[in-house]
């Protein structure tokens, strides 16, 4: 059993998508606990993705091809998390801002989450405040934020002044990033979090949910 979620492990590291989904299934088939398989196989994976990303020897090619690899097994697997009523590490609402179409680093930062053992509620790209309320009244308890232009930050601002009209701040904590975003500027609108890359966006969501 430790053999084949060690090879969905080894899988994901490599991003052997193919590999990743067939292994899935033969453990389930197998026996083995879906949670197990979450936990040591895909979340542990991720987190080792991230380690080997902070440190150099992964680049953003190699950390899109080991979440999509993730996403492959997490896509045989969920069903089964669903049925034995394993609990996710949190509900994101992710979108770039209102006015910016740039969606590679937050498709990014959504994949590394949800290797995380996060739920992702996607939302896209130009999303206006009210799309993020209604996210959280749905039941997000984190909201992520992109916005890769100077112009669209302003925007991030607007979210959270919606989720204040909504008396909903209290019910979701707000991460930002991207490019022209900095950790003074979350300070400034109000965020409780910035993240300068995927990996680390991961650490402050877990961070906030606890």
């Amino acid at each position: 059993m430790e053999q084949i979620i060690k090879e969905i492990y080894t899988g994901i590291l490599e991003g052997q998508h193919k590999a990743v989904e067939a292994k899935v299934k033969s453990a389930l088939d197998a026996g083995v606990n879906p949670k197990t398989l979450l936990d040591e196989g895909m979340i542990a994976a991720m987190a080792e993705v991230g380690r080997l990303f902070e440190i150099g020897e992964y680049y953003v090619p190699e950390m899109l091809i080991a979440a999509r690899a993730m996403q492959h097994g997490l896509a045989v697997l969920k069903p089964h998390l669903k049925e034995a009523n394993v609990q996710s590490a949190g509900k994101v609402a992710i979108g770039t801002v209102k006015g910016d179409l740039h969606d590679i680093g937050k498709n990014l930062v959504a994949m590394m989450l949800e290797g995380a053992g996060f739920e992702i509620m996607d939302l896209g790209t130009d999303v206006a405040p009210e799309k993020y309320v209604a996210a959280v009244q749905a039941g997000a308890n984190l909201v992520a934020l992109s916005a890769l232009l100077t112009t669209t930050m302003p925007n991030m601002k607007a979210v959270i002044e919606g989720l204040k009209a909504a008396g909903l701040r209290d019910k979701a904590k707000v991460i930002i990033g991207g490019a022209p975003v900095t950790d003074s500027y979350a300070a400034q609108i109000g965020a409780d979090g910035y993240a300068p890359d995927a990996s680390r966006a991961v650490n402050l969501a877990k961070s906030l949910v606890k």
